[in-house]
C-alpha cells in the first residue's frame, strides 16, 4: 500500500511527516531517561528501529507517527502517534514531548487532531493508549483528551493503563 502521509494543523501546531532530519531529536529522547515510560532508555541502534516502526507504520497500517512543529516558529516540540502491530492489541493513540516543552498543553492538542483525524478517516470505533501508572503527565493528557480507563481491555504490559478514546 503507498499512501501520503497527512500534514494536520492545529491552532498553534502543524503535525507533518517525520524526517531524517528529525531523528536526533528523537534519539535523544529515545537514549534517555524520558524513554522510561516507553520501553527505554533503548541502545542507539533500539533508538533508531523505534523511528523506523513510526515511519513503517504509515505504509503498513495507514497510520503512523507526526511531528509537532509549532506554527509560530517551526520548533519541532514532541511527536504524537498511532501505533499498532503485534505487540498492540489495538490501536493505540500515543504522544511525547521533548524536553524544555510540557505543560503548554502541546501533547493534548496534537493527540485531540490526530484522534479526530483517525475516527474521520480510518473510521475507527475507538482508540486506546497504553499508559505506564507512574506517567501522571500522560495520564492527565488521556483525561483531558475524555479518554476513559478501561480495566477490561487487552494490553501487552498487564502493569499498564489502558484509556479509550471514544469519536466526539
Amino acid at each position: 500500500m503507498t499512501m501520503t502521509i497527512p500534514t494536520l494543523t492545529t491552532a498553534r501546531l502543524i503535525l507533518r511527516p517525520p524526517t531524517l532530519a528529525d531523528f536526533p531529536l528523537m534519539e535523544k529522547l529515545l537514549l534517555s531517561d524520558r524513554a522510561r515510560y516507553m520501553g527505554g532508555p533503548y541502545t542507539p541502534i533500539g533508538a533508531w528501529r523505534v523511528y523506523c516502526q513510526d515511519i513503517a507504520l504509515w505504509q503498513m497500517f495507514g497510520h503512523g507517527a507526526l511531528m509537532m512543529d509549532l506554527r509560530d516558529s517551526g520548533t519541532c516540540v514532541g511527536q504524537v502517534g498511532i501505533n499498532h502491530g503485534p505487540l498492540f492489541p489495538e490501536k493505540e493513540l500515543g504522544w511525547l514531548l521533548f524536553e524544555g516543552f510540557e505543560g503548554y498543553g502541546y501533547a493534548a492538542e496534537a493527540a485531540m487532531a490526530l484522534r479526530d483525524w483517525a475516527f474521520a478517516e480510518l473510521k475507527l470505533e475507538s482508540l486506546v493508549s497504553y499508559i505506564d501508572s507512574a506517567n501522571h503527565a500522560s495520564v492527565a493528557v488521556a483525561e483531558r483528551l475524555g479518554a476513559v480507563l478501561d480495566p477490561d481491555a487487552q494490553r501487552h504490559d498487564p502493569e499498564d493503563l489502558v484509556y479509550r478514546h471514544w469519536p466526539t
